[in-house]
């Protein structure tokens, strides 16, 4: 679900960036106002617990891979807010760094997965979870609201890439960047994410979420969440697990290279032949030199360990200031 640079029109990025800089500062205010300082490294270890979520790719229908994201999970135990914050600052981490996905294109990355994602999948989590007593409807709700989450997330990204050919073409008539239109892009993004992606991550979330339920509560309390050892663990378990994502073969469908799009459509969007390049330090995770094996451990251990300190440096340069307490559990 990661959109490369070039895929959509420098126009396109400018306006999914622009459309996330009032969601980006509301959730600021949101996560100072709701959050005490001391919760705020949380923010780190969900954000590092997406990013290797999102490393564990998974094959789907059709040759590509998908991966899950984590984002309703998060959103459940610190507010969609929160989770906003935490999966942008995965996601910005991602591009510049590993080029997973692309740097002109994190604003629509994020309003897909850090917006949509969240605020979706926390919207159906919690219709459900009010209008249910029991400890299996709130079980019920995180299954199905990081499922509809996700999709609807997929469904916006396959808009943004089934547009550019309808508004972005040279003189013959060729698309100038994604050469798929809608009627191809919707159900080629939609149908794996629908029978695969989605259901890995309902399952990934409803089993991370009864794992902190049983073995640190106090994440999800109004307290401040010291107990923290077990989430170490799963941390840790999750980046042991990271180099399974390498079994996964093919390439995300939209990821390709300049070379597979022309296989694909017989012609190379001159958008994407002459568009914006950056050159990350880790690309695709691999190190050179390296095994790929090692170079994904080590980029797992290096994007968690980014993550987590970025936030914790973060919760200690605020000052302290009251907080409005809210329990989003």
């Amino acid at each position: 679900m990661h959109i490369p640079d070039n895929y959509l029109s420098p126009s396109t990025c400018a306006v999914m960036a622009v459309a996330m800089v009032p969601v980006w500062t509301a959730a600021v205010k949101h996560v100072k106002k709701e959050l005490p300082k001391e919760k705020l490294p949380q923010l780190g270890v969900f954000a590092a617990l997406s990013f290797l979520l999102m490393m564990l790719n998974l094959p789907l229908p059709g040759g590509t891979t998908g991966h899950a994201v984590g984002g309703t999970l998060a959103a459940i135990i610190l507010g969609p807010w929160a989770s906003c914050l935490c999966i942008s600052a995965t996601l910005i981490l991602q591009a510049l760094l590993f080029g997973d996905g692309g740097v002109l294109a994190i604003g629509a990355n994020c309003f897909n997965m850090a917006f949509i994602l969240p605020f979706v999948g926390y919207s159906v989590y919690k219709l459900i979870r009010d209008h249910t007593s029991s400890e299996a409807g709130e079980y019920v709700g995180a299954a199905v609201g990081s499922y509809v989450g996700l999709n609807v997330a997929a469904l916006f990204t396959a808009v943004e890439f089934g547009i550019q050919p309808y508004l972005f073409t040279d003189a013959s008539g060729q698309a100038l960047y994604c050469p798929y239109p809608l009627s191809v892009s919707i159900p080629a993004m939609l149908i794996p994410h629908l029978l695969v992606a989605g259901v890995a991550e309902a399952l990934f979330t409803v089993l991370i979420y009864a794992f902190i339920r049983k073995t640190s509560p106090d994440l999800i309390s109004d307290h401040s969440g010291k107990k923290t050892h077990a989430i170490w663990g799963l941390v840790l378990a999750l980046i042991a697990l990271t180099p399974l994502g390498l079994l996964a073969t093919g390439t995300a469908w939209g990821e390709w290279g300049t070379e597979e799009v022309a296989e694909l459509v017989d012609y190379t969007p001159s958008g994407m032949l002459s568009g914006f390049s950056f050159e990350t330090l880790i690309p695709d995770y691999s190190l050179s030199g390296v095994p790929e094996v090692a170079g994904y451990l080590i980029s797992a251990v290096l994007g968690v360990a980014i993550l987590v300190i970025l936030f914790k440096v973060i919760g200690s340069l605020l000052p302290e200031q009251k907080t409005t307490q809210q329990k989003f559990s």
